[in-house]
């Protein structure tokens, strides 16, 4: 299936919106924490069981976008995005049965594997072709559409909550709302796979500077560089500190403030949510924009050493300030964000865009890793100190100061990362071969 060619006089600001109608649908894996208070009940789950889901889906959108990078790029967008709809609308389906029918291990395969694997192919589908469309602006290019996927959960939080409310919080009420998101989702992410076009064979895009020119490096050769395993562990400490606030979310506020005067309700909860949703989503383009002026290296100073204060301070006076504790994690998921729209162009600079698409993937493996370990931190910790008698924010305590670490990690690596050795440049006659043959074979990365 491949994607038509922009005609004469496209506008390459087309291509956004296609991206975002993927990314606005499949960033719904952001709101999951509001099923997990009515799963809990209907199905008798711990937290750590009814993360389960989530933790599967990222562990599968790490993996398909590694091992689907370069199909990808061979096949194009369109392809991609296809594979994506099929895929994340029947994990909702299989959901909604596996609810209907109260079994839990449905759920887990249809929205943790099936719809993960939509997951992954749907967020890299469009990175590649806007980077060649942008190559003048990689960091905003790649926020416009990444945005989409950090602001899923601003439109899917509130929509789910209603869902839950009109529905019902019972096995029934959980199956239909299911069932409503996949056929909903699928119609909106047909949009993006009508819409996308990539740019014309061996053309600048619209006045920018030619998509292949600087170093260039394969993605096996990417591999092979400490700068690529550097920027792995910078996006693995980044991810796990923001996810671990943002799978957890709803719960995680309402235990903070469960022994005050002013608890928080249900509804503020799932607020709060749609919040944090608005400020992963505002952090994907303000950030990465403000990396295309003050440089990757320095954005990411920014993302693991302030991040790493915020946690500080929510762990010191959170529950004594809500507010603090509000505008703490905002923060924070503004960073996380920034980060997962930053990194594309971290590697085009580093790697040149040539296979960026197939490395970004390859790289998104560091994201399964942290959609384990920051659910996981978060939601054993908080059992085991529940277990112990604790309540409150003594719950979050202990994993909050583990965050801290792993963001000091990740500020040490981005500290490491300098320009990669030529050895592992592709030779320049040869590049602009490549260069040449690629529209031919693989439409996307004309």
């Amino acid at each position: 299936m491949s994607p038509p060619v922009a005609p004469p006089g496209w506008s390459r600001w087309l291509v956004p919106p296609a991206a975002l109608s993927v990314h606005l649908s499949i960033g719904q894996a952001y709101a999951w924490s509001v099923f997990k208070p009515p799963l809990e009940s209907a199905l008798g789950l711990s937290g750590t069981q009814s993360a389960l889901p989530f933790q599967l889906g990222i562990v599968m959108l790490g993996l398909s976008a590694a091992f689907g990078g370069t199909l990808v790029e061979r096949h194009g967008p369109r392809w991609a995005m296809t594979v994506a709809l099929v895929c994340f609308s029947s994990g909702f389906l299989l959901s909604a049965l596996g609810a209907a029918v109260e079994q839990y291990w449905l759920i887990v395969l249809g929205y943790g594997f099936v719809g993960g694997i939509g997951l992954g192919i749907g967020y890299i589908s469009p990175v590649s072709t806007l980077i060649k469309w942008f190559p003048d602006r990689p960091g905003m290019a790649t926020g416009i559409a990444i945005m989409g996927f950090g602001g899923g959960a601003l439109i899917a939080s509130p929509w789910s909550a209603q869902m839950l409310k009109s529905f019902g919080t019972d096995n029934s009420g959980i199956a239909l709302a299911f069932l409503v998101h996949g056929l909903a989702y699928a119609v909106f992410m047909l949009l993006g796979v009508l819409l996308v076009r990539v740019p014309r064979p061996r053309e600048r895009a619209d006045g920018g500077p030619a998509a292949l020119e600087g170093v260039q490096v394969p993605a096996r050769g990417a591999m092979r560089t400490p700068q690529f395993w550097l920027l792995w562990v910078v996006l693995c400490m980044n991810v796990t500190a923001g996810i671990g606030i943002l799978e957890k979310a709803a719960p995680m506020i309402t235990d903070f403030f469960a022994d005050t005067s002013t608890p928080v309700s249900v509804t503020a909860a799932a607020g709060f949510v749609a919040l944090l949703s608005a400020a992963n989503m505002a952090g994907r383009i303000g950030w990465s924009s403000t990396s295309d002026l003050i440089g990757r290296k320095n954005i990411y100073r920014v993302y693991l050493g302030v991040g790493a204060l915020m946690y500080a301070l929510i762990a010191m006076f959170g529950d004594s300030s809500k507010p603090l504790f509000v505008l703490c994690a905002l923060v924070v998921l503004s960073f996380y964000g920034g980060g997962f729209a930053t990194v594309p162009a971290y590697l085009k600079d580093l790697f040149g865009t040539y296979q960026v698409g197939a490395i970004h993937g390859r790289l998104l493996t560091a994201w399964s890793t942290a959609g384990v370990l920051g659910p996981l931190i978060v939601n054993w910790i908080a059992d085991r100190q529940e277990e112990a008698g604790k309540h409150g924010s003594a719950l979050y305590g202990t994993s909050f100061v583990i965050m801290i670490g792993l963001l000091v990690i990740g500020f040490v690596a981005n500290e490491l990362v300098r320009p990669v050795h030529p050895r592992h440049h592709l030779p320049a006659a040869p590049a602009r071969k490549e260069a040449t043959d690629v529209p031919r074979q693989q439409p996307e990365s004309a």
